[in-house]
């Protein structure tokens, strides 16, 4: 089976998590998608580069080989929503973000290729996912989960107006120990180079399923999401290409947040 998934094993308490930063299209599916799709406007772009400075802090890095399209790796296997009443894409999702078609007339996922994608592509992502903060847990008595996300400025579908830069999602306090969400707020609220971003903490984004799931506070696993607004970083538009003026400037609060999570698990073992 061709590779699904990127890894990076390090040996921080510390795992980060990019389910959306793949890119890949097998070739079976390719050949069915609309060209719009074909562009990828809902990958969360350039997250490897944008998140490099994690080796020089040991921390270990999943990342997604294939795009969303394919399936989407932060739902439930079940499809289950994770905002009921509300506007959401699927595990296999048929339309993109503007809601564009993703494929050509007739030519959607069936029910057994939904199956076979959650085999080939869902499970593996997970498997190593869990084994790794089970793995940082045993060496640590602690594991903190970093779940790297970010979408467009404006997405009318689903929210409305200019989304904040920085999008803290903690499934409304329940997936960390409130006081790793107090660090990380502390952080944001001191740095002078934070003042530079607005910020929420589980506003419209609270975490998806791999927050919602893995953070297990109650077991000193504890999970985060940080959904990033796209226009601090890079051209929201078609090619989507990195900014690295713009990303020089967030990098190093990126890096300042990672060393709070740091400095809190060590006040954990």
């Amino acid at each position: 089976m061709d590779k699904t998934y990127n890894f990076y094993s390090g040996n921080s308490p510390l795992l980060i998590s990019m389910p959306h930063a793949g890119t890949g299209i097998p070739e079976d599916m390719r050949y069915r998608l609309t060209p719009e799709a074909l562009l990828l406007p809902d990958v969360d772009w350039h997250l490897p580069i944008l998140y490099d400075m994690a080796k020089d802090y040991d921390v270990s890095v999943i990342s997604a080989e294939y795009a969303r399209y394919v399936i989407d790796l932060n739902r439930s296997p079940e499809n289950t929503s994770l905002y009921p009443g509300q506007d959401v894409t699927g595990l296999c999702p048929i339309d993109t973000f503007a809601k564009s078609a993703i494929y050509q007339d007739g030519k959607e996922p069936d029910d057994n290729e939904i199956k076979d994608r959650i085999e080939k592509y869902w499970q593996p992502y997970h498997q190593k996912l869990a084994t790794e903060l089970q793995r940082i847990h045993a060496i640590h008595g602690v594991a903190i989960l970093w779940d790297a996300h970010s979408i467009a400025s404006h997405v009318p579908r689903f929210f409305i107006g200019q989304l904040p830069d920085l999008n803290f999602g903690t499934a409304d306090s329940s997936s960390c120990n409130i006081s790793l969400q107090n660090a990380l707020a502390a952080t944001m609220q001191e740095l002078m180079h934070a003042k530079n971003y607005s910020h929420v903490f589980n506003g419209r984004f609270k975490g998806g399923y791999i927050t919602r799931h893995y953070g297990m506070p109650n077991m000193n696993i504890h999970a985060i999401q940080l959904e990033m607004s796209q226009c601090i970083y890079m051209d929201e538009n078609s090619p989507y290409k990195y900014n690295a003026k713009l990303a020089m400037k967030v990098k190093p609060l990126l890096s300042d947040l990672l060393k709070t999570c740091l400095n809190w698990a060590e006040t954990q073992k």
